[in-house]
C-alpha cells in the first residue's frame, strides 16, 4: 500500500496494481458455449511449469504460457478476438467502482480472539489466571453431548478467497498498465488478484 493526495489535499490510502497487458486466450459465445465470456491470461510462465493441455490452449491463442487464466462473463466492453491484447486504458477509467478478488494472507493457527474477534476476559478477576484469551464454554454437556458443527474455535485462519467490493479507481497509468485503487486489497505483495468492474 501507499498513499496519494487528492485534489482537496487529503492523504488517501491506496494500492497500486499491475493490471496488464492481458492476452485473450479464448472467446466464448452463446452459440458455442451457452454464454458469453472472455478468457484472459496474465503474466508469463515457463514452459516446463505449464501442463500439456494448457500449452495446447496457449498455442491455439498464439501466445506464450501464462501464469493465470481468468474468465470474465458478459465482457461486452470491447470486441476482442483470440490473441488480442487488453490494456488498462481500454477497460478502466478514473472514478470507476471495481471489486478485488484475491487470496488473503495466511496467518497459521490462531486463537479465538484473533480468528473470530472474541473479546476475551479483559481483566484478571473471577478466578482467571493466564486465561484472558481462552474461548470459554462451548456449550456441550450431557445434552446435547456433542459439539455442534461450525462452532467458532481456534484453528488455521487466513489463506482464503476474499472479495473486496466498491473500491474506487483513483488513477490510471496506461503506459505501465497500472491502476491506483483506493484502500486495501487482499493478499501479500506480488500476489495475483482479479480486478473486475
Amino acid at each position: 500500500m501507499t498513499s496519494i493526495y487528492d485534489d482537496a489535499g487529503n492523504n488517501v490510502a491506496c494500492t497500486v496494481v499491475e493490471a496488464g497487458p492481458c492476452v485473450v486466450t479464448q472467446v466464448k459465445t452463446d452459440e458455442t458455449d451457452g454464454y458469453n465470456a472472455l478468457q484472459l491470461g496474465f503474466g508469463d510462465a515457463k514452459v516446463k511449469n505449464t501442463s500439456k493441455p494448457l500449452l495446447g490452449h496457449f498455442d491455439k491463442a498464439r501466445t506464450a504460457p501464462k501464469k493465470r487464466v481468468v474468465e470474465f462473463r458478459d465482457f461486452d466492453i470491447i470486441e476482442k478476438a483470440i490473441g488480442d491484447v487488453v490494456t488498462v486504458g481500454e477497460v478502466f477509467e478514473t472514478g470507476d467502482i471495481v471489486s478485488a478478488v484475491g487470496t488473503s494472507k495466511g496467518k497459521g493457527f490462531q486463537g479465538v480472539v484473533k480468528r473470530h474477534g472474541f473479546s476475551g476476559v479483559n481483566d484478571a478477576t473471577h478466578g482467571q489466571h493466564n486465561r484472558q484469551r481462552a474461548p470459554g464454554s462451548i456449550g456441550a454437556a450431557s445434552y446435547p453431548a456433542k459439539v455442534f458443527k461450525g462452532m467458532r474455535m481456534a484453528g488455521r485462519t487466513g489463506g482464503k478467497r476474499v472479495t473486496i467490493k466498491n473500491l474506487e479507481v483513483l488513477q490510471i497509468f496506461p503506459e505501465q498498465n497500472l491502476l491506483v485503487v483506493k484502500g486495501a486489497i487482499p493478499g501479500h505483495k506480488g500476489s495475483l488478484v482479479i480486478i473486475e468492474k
